[in-house]
């Protein structure tokens, strides 16, 4: 074996060498990689509440699309509930529109009467009004009436029927005497 032997001078240059590395690397990371780290701290920080800013700004984007999309749905609704209303007092147009309806179902003899009117009291309906109605028909039968109501009811957006009376006719029992209380949204003209 051959055993290294460091002279004095050569003993201090490795000390010097050692102390110098121990330094360099204090200074490296202290200095360098310290900062580098902080930097990266704050980096990766600044980076996650940028990206929960971007995905709530991707939610509020398809909030808004579909906001966009209801509005114009409710918008061609709106158009066509619009055009629904003819044109005239709800008084000349609406009773023979439903004998008609009726006489089309194969209900003849159909009265319809307005019962009252009132104004609906949100701002934004100020420009609608509701009727009720009495529609009377004197003389149908269960199955006819159950189709007629049904179709009326899909076939008229805006009215609704509220109350159903019905009574057998003496007379003759394969037929009954029904009243409709209905109420409908019209547009003021």
């Amino acid at each position: 074996m051959n055993h290294f032997k460091l002279n004095k001078d050569q003993m201090q240059k490795v000390g010097l060498t050692m102390v110098g590395f121990v330094f360099l690397l204090y200074v490296y990371f202290t200095f360098f990689l310290g900062p580098l780290n902080r930097s990266r701290n704050s980096m990766m920080a600044t980076m996650k509440s940028t990206q929960v800013k971007l995905d709530s700004s991707k939610d509020n984007l398809n909030k808004v699309a579909a906001l966009e999309r209801q509005a114009k749905a409710a918008t061609v609704r709106f158009a066509a509930l619009k055009a629904l209303n003819s044109e005239g007092a709800p008084i000349a147009w609406f009773p023979p529109r439903m004998k008609v309806f009726f006489a089309n179902q194969k209900i003849d003899k159909v009265g319809a009467r307005l019962e009252g009117s009132s104004a609906f009291k949100q701002p934004e309906l100020a420009s609608w009004s509701k009727y009720s109605w009495l529609i009377d028909l004197p003389q149908t039968d269960y199955a006819t009436l159950g189709k007629a109501v049904a179709e009326l009811e899909n076939s008229e957006p805006l009215l609704s029927i509220t109350k159903l009376s019905i009574h057998a006719t003496p007379a003759d029992p394969e037929f009954q005497q029904v009243v409709l209380m209905a109420s409908n949204i019209i547009e003021k003209k």
